[in-house]
């Protein structure tokens, strides 16, 4: 038998807290980096990317060839419908938080907002990142992992 994980889970039990929607959005926010999910060829498609929380919405930066981008600028009506999570979660102790934020996505087109987003938004592959796509969270959900016998606003 081979273990693929090198640590093991810790052997103190844990407890998953609820967070409220601003709480969860001021973790979201304490964040650089995510995962956002959208349908591709009608299945589930994942991708990390770095993102920025600009007055309540979530913008990332694409370039124009992702299939989410192409999605975002053909869609028609209110969008497309995404999910965005977030964590930081300790590798070792297994403590720390998770958030997801579903909502629509849309294409940021002024050149005025993507020239900010720009300014804001360094990427971190090696590719030139032209667009830019913004979430407006409405459904936001959010739960922290805390030890089992410690309180839950530590």
């Amino acid at each position: 038998m081979s273990v693929d994980n090198p640590h093991p889970a810790p052997a103190a039990p844990r407890r998953s807290v609820a967070l409220d929607s601003s709480e969860a959005l001021r973790l979201l926010g304490s964040v650089s980096l995510g995962r956002i999910v959208f349908t591709r060829h009608a299945l589930p498609t994942v991708r990390p990317v770095d993102h920025v929380l600009d007055a309540g919405d979530i913008v990332i930066r694409t370039h124009e060839r992702t299939a989410l981008t192409s999605h975002t600028l053909r869609a028609d009506g209110p969008g497309v419908v995404v999910a965005y999570e977030a964590d930081a979660i300790d590798p070792d102790t297994h403590l720390g938080w998770s958030v997801v934020v579903t909502r629509y996505a849309h294409p940021v087109t002024d050149p005025d907002e993507l020239a900010r987003y720009r300014s804001l938004l360094h990427p971190w592959v090696k590719q030139t990142m032209d667009c830019a796509v913004r979430i407006h969270p409405d459904l936001v959900t959010g739960i922290r992992l805390t030890e089992a016998d410690r309180p839950a606003d530590i």
